[in-house]
């Protein structure tokens, strides 16, 4: 029998998912007989019944040691339930309760979501064929070293653009932390605790227990264990940018056997990480929220040994001889041998008088999701008419009053995708106002109204909002490439073909060979996603450029 922890806070818990009453009462009772000394046993009866529970345990900061769930269930089987389960405990071992007939779906779920064992129905007597395999859950759970959530608590103003950013960060970076205004009994306990006041806001509690007032993001980074320092100073393969195609460069680097480093500036996913929901992703029918996919990408990456920092703004790239050096803003410097450049693309910013002003006190740039409950009762306005936008308002759909998306063309066919635009139609709190665009934002401490305009009629209209969440353009972030390598005029870098004017390689360019697709115009420094000029602006093509990324820098390697 696997030895029980010792007193290290709550009781690590078994959890047990299964329709079937009698069955989970089985099951339920066999566990309690042999583990209730150091483990705290819950059952649930559907998958979503155990999902909510799982949040409340992780809110709670508490630990999960092993789910067993039943196979067939309503709604969402056990390997659908277990898939989700893995986004909240990824360090919970899993095993799929079932019947004879069903072996062929523990053999899938093996495959899809990493199960670790499967039992059969009936398991009696638990002593065959019960315990041996969760004893055996628990040893692996206890040897990968799983341990509390501690957590962060965060203090700040409501219409605060620093909070806002504050929150946005850590949510981005999946960190827990719970959040507390402050003039709420538990913010102004904080506060007086730390010696903070109003002006000291955002007020950070780390797990340390020492206070940080109105931190930045690199000291909030180090004070809630994130990486911000590499740990050598010359790679093989040194990534700017953690969005997918950066993430997707990231794992088959490293376990390609090459040393890799990504540089983020502020948190992994770009863009996609933000999303509430991407359904068109290949291998995930029911959809994946941007967190879900950054975050299993993430653990990927550090899986196979690569070195993933935030609060890394590269601000430089040189070519010195066969290294490939990036610089950071603070001016350290770490070289490699090859370079890949997966910056993205950044909203372009809302012209419009107030706009600036009431940036993170009303109107955000990109999902927000940390504002998604802010929203009750209230009237959201959404802008822009991509599949970005789309997402954010069937996110927002579920908190707001009301959803209206301001398009500036004559509809959504054109910039979004069919499935989105279609879903949208079914929502009955979403409304788009197509040929509109916002001319001003007004307000005191936050977003209070909007003018809008109607590019048909030219009429200037003003409606009450207090949420604006802006979806405009694709600005590219290569301001720190100039001098180096050639862009297009809107700022993308070109690679490849691209390079070729009447077959003439592009001036200073030194090998003795055309540059590899997706390789710039310095050898050695290749280019994946949306920051590549003519790109496929979707997240699949992304990370599928990270990959080929990988495998020209292997032939770039071979011929150096």
């Amino acid at each position: 029998m696997a030895e029980a922890p010792g007193p290290e806070g709550p009781r690590p818990i078994l959890l047990t998912v299964d329709d079937d009453p009698a069955v989970s009462r089985a099951i339920a009772r066999d566990l309690r007989r042999r583990y209730a000394e150091g483990f705290r046993i819950l059952r649930a009866s559907s998958g979503a019944e155990a999902l909510e529970a799982l949040r409340e345990v992780k809110l709670r900061g508490e630990r999960v040691a092993a789910v067993l769930s039943d196979y067939r269930m309503p709604q969402m089987n056990g390997i659908e339930f277990l898939e989700q389960a893995m986004d909240l405990f990824p360090g919970a071992r899993r095993a799929l309760v079932t019947a004879y007939a069903d072996t062929e779906a523990a053999i899938q779920a093996i495959n899809v979501v990493d199960v670790d064992h499967y039992l059969l129905k009936p398991w009696d007597p638990p002593e065959d064929k019960l315990y041996p395999v969760v004893d055996s859950l628990i040893e692996t759970w206890r040897a990968l070293g799983e341990t509390t959530v501690a957590e962060t608590k965060v203090v700040g103003h409501r219409w605060s653009a620093p909070s806002h950013a504050v929150r946005d960060f850590l949510a981005r970076n999946s960190v827990p932390y719970r959040w507390f205004t402050s003039d709420s009994p538990e913010g102004r306990r904080l506060l007086e605790a730390a010696g903070a006041g109003d002006d000291d806001v955002p007020l950070v509690v780390p797990p340390s227990g020492t206070p940080l007032k109105s931190p930045g993001l690199a000291e909030l980074a180090q004070a809630v264990g994130l990486s911000t320092e590499p740990s050598g100073e010359f790679y093989d393969l040194v990534i700017v940018g953690g969005g997918p195609a950066g993430l997707g460069a990231a794992v088959y680097g490293a376990s390609e056997g090459l040393r890799t480093l990504l540089a983020e500036r502020k948190a992994t996913g770009g863009q996609a990480g933000t999303s509430s929901r991407i359904e068109n992703y290949l291998g995930f029918p029911d959809g994946v929220s941007g967190s879900q996919l950054t975050e299993r990408a993430r653990r990927q990456a550090t899986k196979f040994g690569a070195e993933l920092l935030t609060t890394r703004d590269v601000v430089a790239l040189r070519a010195e001889g066969s290294a490939r050096v990036v610089e950071f803003s603070d001016g350290s410097r770490i070289s490699a041998h090859s370079v890949v450049v997966a910056t993205g693309v950044s909203y372009r910013r809302l012209a419009a008088p107030g706009v600036e002003e009431l940036t993170g006190r009303g109107v955000f740039y990109g999902s927000a999701a940390t504002e998604g409950p802010s929203c009750a009762g209230s009237d959201v306005y959404i802008v822009g008419g991509a599949n970005s936008a789309g997402q954010a308002a069937v996110f927002f759909s579920r908190f707001a009053d009301r959803v209206v998306i301001l398009v500036r063309g004559s509809g959504l066919e054109a910039s979004m995708s069919h499935y989105l635009v279609e879903q949208l139609a079914g929502i009955p709190n979403v409304e788009v106002r197509t040929c509109t665009e916002v001319v001003a934002a007004h307000g005191e401490d936050h977003l209070e109204r909007l003018s809008l305009r109607d590019s048909a009629t030219g009429e200037v209209t003003e409606v009450p909002a207090s949420y604006c969440f802006v979806f405009i353009g694709a600005a590219p972030m290569t301001e720190w490439l100039d001098g180096l390598v050639l862009r297009d005029a809107a700022g993308f870098v070109l690679t490849g073909p691209d390079l070729l004017v009447d077959g003439r390689r592009p001036a200073g360019w030194n090998e003795d060979r055309d540059p590899f697709h997706l390789e710039a115009s310095v050898p050695g420094v290749f280019v994946a996603g949306d920051v590549r000029s003519a790109s496929v602006k979707r997240v699949a093509s992304a990370v599928g450029e990270g990959a080929m990324a990988v495998s020209l820098v292997h032939r770039y390697l071979d011929r150096s």
